[in-house]
């Protein structure tokens, strides 16, 4: 069937347009009732990032489990890998993160997780969506077997203490001047204090939400802030969180961002080192950059390639045994923690690396020269130009000018009408050249169409 709602990371949209509260509770009474199984009582656990929209999906969510007889309970402003991991600890049988992770406050989303921990499945997404256009009135409560809502106490202090166990205790930050900025979204209170009880001189941007002020000039998509944040302090390493916690972004002490291809190096290379690695490799998407590949061939270690999206990045680390994977933007999954990407979890295994070599981040963390990467989209208007033939012969010869040399990868966006075209090789002008011919048949096919 056709996805209306769901897309490549949950359902996204504007709040009160096409996230409304109607939609919200519908989701709600449809995952309610089909993650009822057994004759137990049911709870949802909800969790939600920093959005002023977030409490009118809140309230719709909670009527909408009620109705179907699920408990809920809330968690307030809480990362998505926290959600994650308290839905599967709390023995809860749905999760739900409200959040549309980096993009503006005036979006919303919902993002859905089995009582494993783990994302919902396509499949299982395509049955919630088949629900949303179906007649619910049969499945719902006697009012004595109505659903409660109550507040979590004690749930930010539980993430907090699972992130540090992620590390040895013989590990501490102290002698680390840290600047966390944590986009004034999901991560504004656990991220500064997991930190700080970890030893670190914390410096704290992007903690002051408004409802308004998510990942405005701050977090893993604006850099800028941190990078003068770091200079301005001399810190020794800056980390930059998204809305919803599940990404992030480094800077070494000057100034320099670090992407997730060079964190994956980093860390695979760790723990290559003390035998951690489930399997010699790990898994990226086809948008890591050919240096991550070349640089983990060199230290003995595969690249195994997936399509966009952590989730694809995830299904491929459980088929295959994988412990390792990520995305270039910041999506770094360490499944022997995680369920999902945990930009807490991932900076601090970066942390542990940087203090025990003793040198400073830009020589730990720049571990292979990236080749030149260009990327562009068009938007496609309708249709689908990747069907036109003379599109399909620009793309031919440009794989032709590229093979042996370089990469590339043309996909259609999950989450709006546009064909995205990556090209990377040798010669940066070369591949600017071959992007902009593809980019501009595509362009022409989409006014023909």
């Amino acid at each position: 069937m056709v996805r209306k709602h769901f897309g490549t990371d949950g359902i996204r949209g504007q709040a009160n347009k096409a996230i409304t509260p109607e939609l919200a509770m519908k989701v709600a009474q449809a995952t309610g009732v089909l993650f009822q199984r057994g004759d137990h009582r049911h709870r949802a656990v909800i969790g939600k990032d920093t959005r002023l929209s977030g409490y009118m999906i809140e309230y719709a969510m909670v009527a909408g489990f009620s109705s179907v007889g699920v408990d809920t309970l809330l968690l307030g402003p809480m990362p998505t890998p926290a959600v994650a991991m308290l839905t599967h600890s709390m023995r809860a049988d749905v999760g739900v993160m409200i959040s549309a992770s980096h993009n503006a406050y005036e979006d919303n989303g919902v993002k859905l997780f089995g009582p494993d921990g783990y994302k919902l499945s396509d499949e299982v997404e395509a049955r919630i969506e088949a629900m949303l256009e179906a007649d619910l009135a049969m499945k719902l409560s006697k009012p004595a077997d109505l659903g409660r809502a109550m507040r979590v106490e004690g749930d930010r202090a539980r993430y907090v203490e699972f992130a540090k166990r992620t590390l040895s205790r013989a590990v501490s930050l102290e002698g680390l001047r840290i600047v966390i900025d944590c986009a004034n979204g999901a991560a504004y209170k656990v991220a500064p204090e997991a930190l700080w009880e970890l030893g670190a001189e914390v410096v704290r941007i992007g903690v002051e939400p408004d409802g308004f002020n998510i990942n405005r000039e701050v977090g893993s998509t604006a850099p800028a802030a941190l990078i003068a944040k770091v200079r301005e302090t001399r810190a020794d390493i800056g980390i930059a969180l998204d809305g919803d916690g599940d990404r992030l972004l480094v800077v070494d002490e000057t100034g320099r961002a670090v992407d997730g291809d060079q964190l994956i190096a980093v860390i695979a290379d760790s723990w290559r080192r003390e035998g951690r690695l489930a399997r010699p490799g790990v898994v990226a998407t086809v948008m890591s950059n050919l240096g991550l590949e070349r640089y983990l061939e060199g230290v003995g270690l595969t690249l195994a390639r997936t399509a966009v999206g952590d989730r694809y990045v995830l299904e491929h680390m459980r088929a295959h045994g994988y412990n390792v994977g990520g995305e270039q933007s910041g999506h770094i999954i360490l499944s022997d923690f995680s369920t999902t990407g945990d930009g807490l979890v991932t900076a601090l295994q970066v942390l542990a690396v940087v203090k025990e070599s003793g040198r400073p981040a830009s020589e730990v963390c720049r571990r292979f020269e990236p080749l030149p990467q260009i990327l562009r989209s068009v938007r496609t208007g309708g249709g689908d130009p990747l069907d036109d033939p003379k599109v399909a012969r620009a793309i031919e010869l440009a794989r032709g000018k590229l093979a042996g040399s370089g990469r590339l990868v043309i996909r259609a966006s999950g989450t709006e009408p546009v064909i995205r075209v990556m090209a990377e090789g040798e010669e940066r002008e070369a591949i600017e050249r071959i992007v902009e011919e593809i980019c501009d048949a595509l362009a022409r096919s989409a006014r023909a169409a």
